[in-house]
């Protein structure tokens, strides 16, 4: 069992939404926090409202710059003592139909949602395991990338399945010398990452039928509704802090994807030759 209290939580997309909820867990749980993101009026506000219950640290971060990240990490680990808390929750959810996807998305999509959390992992890993003092490592994917679909999007999937998989490989890697790994798969949470995203993604370049176009506006209002109605994040908060103290592999935050993952894996058995 991983007891947070005293340890240094570095948690990136930290000021809004799922990450918020996941500062303010750690923060009662007695973590010190070190707050990444972009947005920095956010920052502001989230330091005004935990610097009340526990010491917090904020950084502007673009979690794609390497240089900069491990320059931010050195700063906060002599602010708030080593990190050994890691959550890489940076994401963004855009992205455009397979055929119109261009590389600049593809760029931006998997830098944040993907490059984002290795930088996270390779930033912070070799310090934990030269420290030997243990930590966890918190890497947020999505429902998205257990099992892949037209709704979620090709850019997106890729980048989520990715990172399921890196977790599970690192699980494995690290238990021993006692380094544990969550992969958080959320569904439908009650955040503004879809407007946060709008704000950020780079333009579908490629022309866009008038059909195409009455599509991708019903489906955004769609996911909206859907994450509106979504689990809220305090409570995704409270199941990740849960699942690190208890060192569990996976949190899925409702069973939205349960009948989906039952027919894959049956999919996936399928495929196998006979016995």
């Amino acid at each position: 069992m991983t007891n947070v209290s005293g340890r240094t939580a570095f948690i990136t997309g930290g000021a809004n939404g799922i990450g918020l909820g996941m500062a303010r867990a750690f923060a009662r749980a007695g973590a010190r926090l070190a707050l990444i993101d972009q947005d920095e009026e956010a920052l502001a506000r989230a330091k005004a409202e935990l610097a009340a219950t526990t010491e917090v640290e904020t950084v502007v971060l673009d979690v794609r710059d390497r240089a900069a990240f491990a320059g931010v990490a050195d700063r906060i680990e002599a602010r708030l003592g080593p990190v050994s808390l890691v959550v890489n929750n940076a994401g963004v959810a855009g992205g455009a139909p397979a055929a119109r996807l261009t590389y600049e998305l593809w760029d931006w999509g998997l830098g944040i949602n993907l490059e984002g959390v290795v930088n996270g992992v390779q930033t912070f890993l070799p310090r934990m395991v030269e420290r030997g003092e243990g930590g966890h490592i918190v890497n947020t994917a999505s429902g998205a990338g257990l099992v892949g679909s037209d709704t979620s999007g090709v850019l997106y999937a890729t980048a989520k399945f990715a990172v399921v998989g890196m977790s599970e490989a690192l699980h494995s890697e690290l238990k021993p010398q006692g380094i544990g790994v969550t992969v958080l798969c959320p569904g439908p949470v009650a955040t503004g990452i879809i407007a946060r995203t709008r704000r950020l993604q780079p333009s579908v370049v490629r022309s866009m039928s008038a059909e195409q176009r009455e599509r991708a506006i019903a489906r955004s209002a769609v996911m909206t509704k859907l994450l509106a109605d979504g689990v809220q994040p305090d409570a995704v908060g409270a199941m990740v802090l849960d699942a690190v103290q208890n060192d569990r592999l996976y949190v899925l935050t409702d069973r939205s994807m349960a009948q989906r993952i039952n027919q894959r894996t049956a999919a996936l058995l399928d495929g196998m030759p006979a016995a």
